[in-house]
């Protein structure tokens, strides 16, 4: 793979000469946890049961590549989350969940431009559907919370499509919907922080990685080190 040229402060891009016709693109995905949101929902959860700092470490690695099994880990970390009051998740969506700088502005560029938008998260929907309304995004998959006795029960819930979202999960649903929306996969974006990312944004005819790990800077066409999203506008033009 050819190596990252950084054209501005904290803007890389690799495999490509900038500016890139953002109105060329159909559709654009997004990771939520540390991407669209500055946090990881299952972390602050986690402080509620006062296993912060255990179920952090998991996540961590995980995201960074060292668990290379993202189900099996957010299955370990779920275990942990049992009792939990479901009240703990208003809190975390009140208190703790922000939407990252320039985020905004680069969803709204990418809806006039003619881009539809599909959030696809690991995380739960508890946040993503209102992650999703608050920032009206066409589309939306994410993993779903059981709940019982008004309590965690650890477990989620299985869909049609399957019960985890994970990083097959994540590719899938980027080339489906595209699918359904009959563009071809070179005219997808896909942005992400995480290893789960990868799948889907190796995929995307463009891919993101907005303050990600080492592992998915360093394979990613856009990297955004410092600054908001917003900034790969600089590299996208309308």
């Amino acid at each position: 793979m050819s190596a990252a040229e950084e054209i501005e402060p904290g803007l890389w891009v690799r495999g490509f000469t900038p500016p890139l016709k953002l109105a060329d693109y159909k559709l654009v995905a997004f990771d939520m946890d540390s991407t669209l949101i500055s946090i990881e929902c299952i972390d602050e959860i986690a402080a509620a049961a006062g296993r912060k700092a255990e179920v952090a470490a998991i996540t961590e690695a995980a995201m960074r590549g060292e668990i290379t099994d993202f189900a099996e880990s957010l299955r370990r970390r779920l275990a942990l989350l049992r009792g939990v009051p479901e009240s703990a998740l208003e809190t975390v969506y009140n208190e703790r969940l922000r939407l990252n700088p320039g985020v905004e502005a680069f969803v709204a560029a990418c809806r006039a431009a003619g881009l539809k938008t599909l959030l696809v998260s690991g995380g739960f929907t508890f946040f993503s559907e209102r992650v999703r309304q608050r920032l009206k995004l066409d589309f939306a998959r994410a993993n779903v919370l059981e709940i019982a006795g008004g309590q965690l029960t650890g477990g989620l819930v299985a869909q049609s499509w399957g019960s985890i979202v994970d990083g097959a999960q994540k590719r899938h649903t980027l080339l489906e919907t595209a699918l359904q929306l009959g563009i071809d996969p070179a005219q997808t974006i896909a942005v992400g922080d995480g290893a789960n990312d990868l799948p889907m944004m190796g995929a995307a005819g463009l891919s993101i990685a907005f303050h990600a790990k080492p592992a998915v800077r360093e394979q990613a066409m856009l990297a955004i080190t410092q600054g908001g999203m917003d900034r790969a506008l600089s590299v996208l033009r309308d």
